[in-house]
């Protein structure tokens, strides 16, 4: 989604919130990451105002009072938390681990297949919905290397073992991650 995302090419402009907007984008976001509650206001603090950037192809960025992106909105999808600050609370999202192997490809952007989950080194949480955002992690790495949008649920990967698995949305070196702060 975001291979080839350029700040000067994608995005269309910002604007400042109103306190009530800004206060129903937290409760959204409280509502689809519990475990956010008790930092949200280390995140988003209620005293200062956060941007939201629009861009192209119906794509929302939601950015800290000092111009850090926050947090991803696409129309068809949930919010969804930069690799920046998944580093930093780890906790936001539920993990599916890669074997070695995969590395490479999903650092290139490629999707994550059902056998880069399965094979000994991946680690599948059978537990997770289909569409749910996932951090993706690899094996033997402490951060996560990716976000994706689940295509299948853990225990259909599990149960096929072949085609599409994660649609990886987010990763390291991605224009995304290479906009650092926007003005």
């Amino acid at each position: 989604m975001f291979k080839k995302f350029d700040e000067r090419e994608d995005i269309a402009g910002s604007q400042q919130l109103k306190t009530s907007v800004q206060k129903g984008i937290r409760n959204k976001l409280i509502e689809q990451f519990p475990n956010l509650e008790e930092v949200m206001n280390d995140i988003l603090p209620k005293k200062e105002n956060f941007k939201l950037i629009k861009c192209k192809d119906h794509m929302e960025l939601i950015a800290g009072h000092d111009g850090t992106v926050l947090f991803v909105k696409h129309r068809d999808l949930p919010y969804i938390p930069t690799l920046r600050l998944l580093h930093k609370y780890p906790f936001i999202l539920p993990h599916q681990q890669v074997d070695k192997g995969a590395i490479k490809f999903v650092l290139n952007g490629s999707q994550i297949m059902c056998p880069g989950l399965t094979s000994p080194g991946a680690k599948l949480d059978e537990s997770i919905a289909e569409e749910a955002v996932v951090a993706v992690m690899a094996e033997g790495k402490q951060n996560a290397l990716g976000i994706g949008l689940m295509k299948m649920s853990g225990a259909a990967i599990r149960g096929v073992n072949k085609g599409i698995g994660i649609d990886n949305i987010h990763y390291l070196n991605d224009g995304l991650w290479k906009l650092t702060k926007v003005q």
